[in-house]
């Protein structure tokens, strides 16, 4: 069956890319290739049940097992010696992507608390965008009983858009709550998901 989200994404937002930036056939229309999330796990030094503990703890959330960060030179001011574990991170492709993303922007970004919608400048000029997440409990798949601190995370998703402007419009049209430009006189209005 293909996710919600990954249908909805050739039905209605590829056509739609497709009529705003007058391509020429829908293969043009830039689409999503995969999403990176990265868990730096403080303590992880000290103790490997830490980083374990961080590493279970985000296999719900992405849907398989992380692999584990080390480590790549020695730096003597956070007392970091190469090849040490420091963290944990999941690359997400196909349905997996999918339905990550659509739990994301429909079900945990709701929950976070005193949201207004994500920062429009987080592009990376080549039509990425990274976000971070203070708190990895906005996610239903893991109850306060579960978890053994609150632990933050970066995501990055990572598209075939050319532009900043493309891949704005692709993530936009899927879902996610950029927070609008507020132009002098006006307020701010609320931004709600779908």
């Amino acid at each position: 069956m293909m996710p919600r989200l990954k249908e909805r994404y050739e039905k209605e937002v590829r056509p739609a890319l497709v009529e705003r930036f007058n391509y020429d056939n829908i293969w043009q229309a830039p689409r999503l290739v995969k999403v990176s999330i990265n868990m730096g796990v403080e303590g992880a030094r000290e103790s490997f049940e830490t980083l374990e503990r961080a590493m279970q703890e985000l296999t719900p959330i992405a849907g398989q097992w992380p692999a584990m960060t080390r480590a790549k030179k020695s730096i003597s001011a956070f007392g970091i010696r190469g090849g040490q574990p420091i963290g944990c991170r999941v690359t997400l492709r196909r349905a997996r992507m999918w339905e990550f993303l659509d739990r994301l922007f429909n079900i945990a970004m709701p929950r976070i608390r005193d949201f207004r919608g994500l920062s429009p400048n987080s592009f990376d000029g080549r039509g990425n965008y990274s976000l971070g997440l203070d708190d990895h409990l906005v996610f239903p798949e893991l109850g306060y009983d579960d978890v053994e601190r609150a632990r933050g995370m970066d995501i990055t998703i990572v598209t075939t858009a050319k532009t900043d402007e493309e891949a704005r419009a692709l993530l936009e049209l899927l879902g996610l709550p950029l927070q609008r430009p507020v132009v002098a006189g006006e307020e701010a209005e609320e931004v709600t998901t779908n």
